[in-house]
Parts: structure tokens; C-alpha cells; sequence
């Protein structure tokens, strides 16, 4: 028996997921979203609009291994906020990774994979995150998957083009002018796409509502 067969005693098809079907092409972006912001809707409108994508998942995860998680507001707050902000008719807000019981993106992605098998999934993340892509969990595997786009985020282009990462991916790297054709191409492959930039974190945005500013 699989991994995903069953789950706290349900099947992996009572777990619920946004609609999917047939050649779909959904952009996946992940994190924990405390609280979501500017930089955030940024990288999701520039994967929506680049990528050609028919939907774009964000994937509110119960908690990031990387990183500590006391205080994270409860699932159902971030998504609210993400909902107030990101206020586009392609952009859905979603929380099946509590159902599945993980905060890995590895386990995660195969799980859809397995579950829809003739979609096109994606997966988006800012270039802070290409920079330290490498310590998280499988992540070749991840690479192996699904195709990846990643938008530039102030401060982290070179950081993020010099990680390992990148340097082990170099040879499947696309050209930005080819961004439409990612959804529909065989793991590995993936691009580099550069936008407008905002100064907003998450880190700073905490900080900012501890001390009272």
C-alpha cells in the first residue's frame, strides 16, 4: 500500500482539492503566507500572465520545516488574508496539505501528480527561495516532477542563479522568452523571470506589528 492510499484511515480521494481537470496548466505556490503581501501577489500575477497558466494554487502550508513555527496564525486566517489580497478570478486559495499531513513540497507535488496524471502543474517560487532550494527535503525529486518557474525577488537574483540549484539544473534552464512553453515540457526544466520587485517580506512585516509601527 502507497504512501497516499490512505491517511488517518480516508483515501487520498476524500482529500479535497480546487478543480482540476484534462491538459489544466496550474501554477503551485506554496508557503506559509504570514502574513501574505505585495511581493507574494507579485510573483503570482507574473506566473499567471508569463506561464500562461489556467489556474494558480496557493498552497497554504500547516507549517514550514524550515523554519520555526510558533505563533503561526491558524490556517484558516492566512487564508482569509491571501483571499482579501489576491482578488483574481485564476487565483485560488487552498489548504489540502493540512488534509495530507505534510509540510513537504516533495510529498505534496506527488500526490497531485499521482491523483492528475494529465494535468500540467508548475512549480512557482521567488528567488529566495531557489537560493536555499537545496537543503530542502528530496529536491532533486521535486525537480524531477514537475517543471519550476522562479521570479525574481529583491535582493536574491544572483544569490539564487549561483545556488546549487541552479548550477546542477544549468542545462535545463529556458530562456524568458519561452515562458509559455514551461507548463506543456518534461521535468527537468525551468526559468528565470524577471518583474517588478517590492521590498515586502513577511520577516519585516512581523517585526513591523511586534514592535507596534
Amino acid at each position: 500500500m502507497s504512501e497516499f492510499e490512505t491517511l488517518n484511515g480516508r483515501t487520498n480521494f476524500a482529500i479535497e482539492t480546487p478543480p482540476v481537470w484534462p491538459g489544466a496548466r496550474i501554477g503551485l505556490m506554496g508557503g506559509s503566507f504570514n502574513p501574505p503581501h505585495e511581493g507574494h501577489l507579485i510573483v503570482a500575477r507574473t506566473a499567471l500572465r508569463r506561464l500562461r497558466l489556467d489556474r494558480l494554487w496557493w498552497v497554504v502550508t500547516p507549517g514550514n520545516p524550515l523554519k520555526e513555527n510558533d505563533g503561526l496564525p491558524k490556517t484558516d486566517d492566512r487564508i482569509e488574508a491571501i483571499e482579501a489580497m489576491a482578488n483574481h478570478s485564476a487565483m485560488v486559495t487552498t489548504d489540502f496539505e493540512r488534509q495530507l499531513g505534510t509540510p513537504y513540497t516533495a510529498q505534496t507535488i506527488r500526490f497531485l501528480t499521482r491523483q492528475h496524471p494529465k494535468a500540467h502543474f508548475v512549480w512557482i517560487m521567488g528567488a529566495d527561495n531557489l537560493a536555499t532550494f537545496h537543503h530542502w527535503q528530496q529536491w532533486r525529486e521535486i525537480a524531477r516532477t514537475v517543471p519550476i518557474a522562479v521570479i525574481d525577488r529583491p535582493g536574491w537574483r544572483f544569490k539564487a542563479l549561483a545556488s546549487p540549484t541552479a548550477r546542477y539544473l544549468s542545462r535545463y534552464r529556458l530562456r524568458e522568452r519561452h515562458a509559455r512553453m514551461l507548463p506543456d515540457l518534461s521535468p527537468p526544466a525551468w526559468l528565470f523571470l524577471s518583474t517588478r520587485l517590492s521590498n515586502q517580506s513577511s520577516t519585516a512585516l512581523r517585526a513591523h506589528r511586534q514592535t507596534g509601527g
